[in-house]
């Protein structure tokens, strides 16, 4: 049961398109699993190295960045989330970034 749920959680991931976020609950809740926000954070956190899933695209439902501000994971995701053309006032992201997604 839990690698299915595991895949579900991914399979969302990697619907969410190039600079776009969704938050961890969203992500739960697509993928069928609302109030689940939780384990969407370990099953992420939990990425083999050189995984090719957009994993920073998600972030919290602030709309920031989880990691501790000026840990080795929050620059590499700010860094992404940049390079893909989302923007930041401080350490939130506009709404206008927010993949607005309903469930399939």
């Amino acid at each position: 049961m839990q690698a299915e749920l595991v895949e579900r959680i991914w399979q969302v991931v990697a619907l969410i398109p190039r600079g776009r976020v969704a938050t961890y609950g969203q992500v739960a809740a697509l993928a069928g699993m609302p109030r689940h926000a939780r384990l969407v954070g370990r099953t992420l956190r939990d990425l083999p190295d050189g995984t090719r899933l957009p994993w920073h695209r998600v972030v919290n439902a602030t709309l920031r960045i989880s990691q501790r501000r000026g840990s080795d994971g929050h620059t590499e995701q700010r860094r992404r989330l940049e390079a893909e053309g989302i923007s930041f006032v401080g350490e939130r992201i506009p709404r206008q970034f927010r993949w607005e997604a309903t469930a399939p």
